[in-house]
């Protein structure tokens, strides 16, 4: 395996590799049964079993019981933004937003087109560098939700502590952080997450509900946008993105053997904190975008000194075979994405890279 590269990018991103060999080894014959989990049929009881176990796997590893039930949909957390108020949001309830970022504003745009939302919080107004204070969020009167995105790719911030709102259902977008650190999961009524960034490949999104919010999806809007359709079919109701699902329960069964939660919770700080060291330590050389307090552990996002040393770093690093280093349009600079595939050798390698570049340009 020694002409792979250190992905770094933001997603599709970086698989286990242990996945990726055991993926490899049953692609042509899954379990004796002659033929490709891509061939099989989703009404097939071996396929059953993937999925089966898959809401198992998701639920142990977040310490969930049967009150909330594991759906994998497609379209992305995109469509999520939509289903989210489709479903919850009703004429006499205001929509909660709490805006850290790109995405949260993406999802509150969306749930515009339904109803009535208000801004909680935002921290809009510094480019979001940070995260609100607890303090910082007001509520409106009669919330129906409220809406966090735990991660923020393009930013590189993260909530260090996750809030919790008593009765109103709490809601998170945690496509870029999900299973990378122990949280209390029974707080949320829902997290969803699309796969391609820290639990899989692209086309499948994991939803975690609560059964109670179920139970009123209205009838008025399309079959296959009700949470209810997929929970009671089982995520099976139409043709699931199949081999998708059968990989993110490889990344599940990976972690789980790691030691879960509080175990990749460690490797993910000693990774991170090789490449944020470097930059704490550069003299203003590398300029992290994110304030200290608000740092995320999935992507690391910062500045150099001039657009045109960031072009030779991104060209130089990907020559010595460090992908994905380009910060997104909308921000410019660097990031790295170092999901809880990422190997410490990755991190290690682009921290040397960066020690070395700095030296060369100073």
């Amino acid at each position: 395996m020694n002409n792979r590269i250190f992905n770094f990018s933001a997603g599709p991103a970086v698989l286990p590799l242990a996945v990726l060999q055991e993926a490899q080894q049953e692609l042509l014959n899954y379990q004796n049964t002659g033929m490709s989990v891509l061939e099989m049929s989703h009404r097939s009881k071996p396929y059953e079993a993937i999925n089966t176990e898959a809401e198992a796997n998701m639920k142990e590893l977040l310490g969930l019981g049967d009150d909330y039930r594991v759906l994998f949909i497609q379209g992305g957390a995109s469509t999520q933004f939509a289903m989210i108020p489709m479903n919850f949001l009703t004429p006499d309830r205001t929509a909660d937003y709490i805006l850290t970022g790109a995405w949260s504003e993406k999802a509150q745009k969306e749930a515009k087109l339904y109803g009535k939302t208000h801004v909680a919080a935002t921290t809009a107004d510094g480019n979001y560098k940070r995260i609100p204070g607890f303090d910082e969020i007001k509520l409106s009167d009669n919330p129906a939700y409220v809406h966090i995105t735990s991660n923020n790719t393009i930013f590189g911030t993260q909530w260090q502590n996750l809030p919790a709102f008593d009765n109103i259902p709490l809601i998170a977008d945690m496509s870029s952080d999900m299973l990378s650190r122990p949280f209390n999961a029974k707080d949320f009524a829902m997290i969803y997450a699309g796969a391609q960034k820290n639990l899989g490949p692209a086309g499948v999104t994991v939803v975690v509900i609560r059964k109670d919010l179920l139970e009123n999806n209205p009838k008025t809007i399309p079959t296959m946008l009700r949470y209810a359709t997929h929970s009671d079919k089982d995520s099976l109701y139409n043709t699931p993105p199949s081999f998708a699902v059968y990989i993110v329960n490889l990344v599940l069964r990976w972690l789980k053997g790691l030691g879960g939660l509080a175990a990749i919770e460690k490797m993910n700080k000693e990774k991170a904190a090789l490449i944020y060291d470097v930059i704490d330590q550069s003299n203003g050389f590398y300029n992290g975008h994110a304030d200290k307090d608000s740092r995320s552990l999935m992507n690391v996002t910062f500045r150099l000194p001039s657009e045109e040393l960031e072009k030779s770093f991104v060209s130089e690093a990907t020559a010595a075979g460090l992908n994905g280093l380009k910060g997104h349009r909308s921000v410019g600079g660097l990031r790295a994405s170092i999901y809880n595939a990422m190997p410490k050798e990755g991190c290690e390698a682009l921290r040397n890279f960066m020690i070395e570049f700095q030296k060369k340009n100073s």
